[in-house]
């Protein structure tokens, strides 16, 4: 395991989609850190990237496939010897992918599980390694509603999210002892994104009324998580809008 060469905090956003991701890893380079940005196309990160440069801050984009042993192998090491110790990792994917159950694939359902859960204790393992050995750190994890139940034609994404939060939860219990502070976050609800503002334009209407989740004040709270003292560190926090149904 290589040492880090870097001066600075790194906080390590798997899955830094336009909305949540990037909101993530903006607001703890607000906070001083060096966000460090994945997704499979690194060319997609360049707006976000370039927007906290804009704002003062430092960000640096990663093309890696976090479902790949070897790539998330790699992008640790990488980061840690470039640009300093992570001190913050979010893992951030999705694959909110709907079908029935009469209709999904083997396939399909394995790429969801890969997306949503598998790359999580990928990420999750290797950078538990290095925060254990510093003795510190912050891991949260994205859950969604998915994750507490499923609903009808969503059984692949249920079942991937459900297992990602019992990934936390063990995690958590093991390293929280270890002073690393472990979190699954729940976010309830439509976010503020392009993909609902085209897709359910009548649910995207409800953003005047504060109706669907903002990215900048969800990431708030991933902030808030990270900087819990750790006489009062919370494991589960679930996000949603006042009108929201649960």
């Amino acid at each position: 395991m290589a040492e880090s060469q870097g001066q600075g905090k790194v906080a390590l956003v798997i899955g830094a989609g336009d909305a949540t991701g990037g909101a993530i890893a903006a607001r703890f380079a607000k906070e001083g850190y060096i966000a460090c940005l994945t997704r499979r196309s690194a060319d997609k990160l360049q707006p976000t990237v370039d927007a906290i440069h804009a704002a003062g801050g430092q960000a640096f984009g990663f093309s890696s496939d976090a479902r790949k042993e070897e790539d998330v192998i790699a992008l640790i090491e990488q980061v840690e010897r470039e640009h300093g110790p992570i001190e913050v990792m979010v893992f951030n994917i999705g694959a909110n992918v709907p079908s029935s159950i009469l209709e999904e694939t083997a396939r399909k359902y394995f790429k969801i599980w890969e997306m949503a859960c598998f790359s999580g204790f990928l990420n999750g393992r290797e950078v538990a390694k290095r925060m254990v050995t510093r003795g510190r750190g912050t891991i949260l994890f994205t859950g969604a509603t998915a994750g507490l139940r499923g609903a009808a034609n969503f059984a692949a994404f249920a079942g991937a999210k459900h297992a990602l939060r019992a990934l936390a939860q063990s995690m958590a219990r093991e390293l929280g002892p270890r002073n690393i502070h472990v979190a699954h976050v729940v976010v309830d609800g439509a976010i503020d994104t392009e993909f609902i503002r085209t897709s359910f334009p009548e649910r995207y209407a409800l953003k005047e009324q504060d109706g669907i989740l903002n990215p900048e004040h969800i990431a708030d709270n991933y902030w808030h998580l990270h900087a819990q003292p750790r006489d009062a560190w919370t494991f589960e926090l679930d996000l949603r809008p006042y009108m929201e149904r649960w």
